[in-house]
């Protein structure tokens, strides 16, 4: 988000930050999930809502008619809060409430080490879905009702990890919101990372890194980006060797595959 766009989230977390400790926050982010598949689907609602012009008072009138009788009350806060803001697109506002709902959902988990833990949890589960071409199949066919691909993803995940994780797959699998599966996966360990005030890397590396070759490499990274880092480590043989380092949008490829690469598109320039 750019812009007003920012500025508004910014406030919409803050207040976010006040109701969460009144507030039963499985049901607030189960809830506001529930509002941003609305508003996926309610387009008019959505650009009404969204509409710069409009009165705000309007807007969370209308957001009270429709919801008080379907959701709690900090749920009304939270959504009203989000539609009288003022946003740079109408996307924005419905990413607004989806990363209220990724927040309240894990808000259970206080400490920047549980939050690492949903995380890995959110990160292993990738790995695995980009290892099983079939169960990725399953999970991301068209042709399977939501309700069958929640039962999938409760059966193979339940008892296994956190309920924040449990929700945050489910979420990823039966409401992609136009990303792929592990585009949403990703997404959503972004916004974990932010809660807990750090960046994740994801490095991909030919063979596994000692313990004191990942702390080396963790210092390092934190220096340069000036938050703490959190190592997701993909092992993958045919990069041959050096690391792959991904920190959002900026990669630092030194993995011999790589410059064979840059030589390659440079000879063919």
């Amino acid at each position: 988000m750019q812009g007003v766009s920012r500025t508004s989230l910014t406030e919409v977390i803050r207040r976010l930050d006040d109701i969460l400790p009144s507030a039963n926050t499985a049901t607030l982010g189960h809830e506001l999930f529930e509002v941003v598949a609305l508003l996926d689907q309610e387009h008019s609602l959505r650009r009404w809502l969204a509409d710069p012009a409009g009165s705000p008072d309007s807007k969370s009138e209308l957001v009270n008619s429709l919801l008080e009788t379907k959701v709690s009350p900090a749920t009304l806060l939270v959504v009203s809060d989000v539609v009288r803001a003022q946003w740079s697109r109408p996307r924005d506002q419905v990413d607004a409430v989806e990363q209220a709902a990724v927040l309240a959902t894990v808000a259970e988990h206080a400490s920047a080490r549980e939050l690492e833990g949903v995380e890995d949890e959110l990160f292993r589960f990738g790995r695995i879905v980009a290892g099983q071409p079939e169960l990725r199949a399953a999970l991301t066919t068209d042709g399977a009702s939501i309700e069958h691909k929640r039962t999938l993803v409760e059966n193979l995940l339940s008892g296994k990890v956190s309920t924040a994780t449990l929700t945050l797959v489910t979420e990823a699998v039966t409401r992609p919101r136009g990303r792929t599966l592990e585009q949403g996966l990703e997404h959503f360990s972004q916004l974990v990372a932010e809660r807990a005030k750090h960046y994740i890397a994801v490095v991909r590396a030919a063979v596994p890194l000692s313990e004191a070759q990942q702390s080396r490499l963790q210092a390092a990274l934190t220096r340069i980006y000036g938050r703490d880092i959190h190592l997701n480590i993909e092992i993958t043989p045919e990069i041959v060797g050096g690391l792959s380092i991904r920190v959002g949008d900026e990669v630092i490829d030194g993995t011999i595959a790589g410059r064979i690469a840059e030589v390659r598109r440079r000879l063919a320039g």
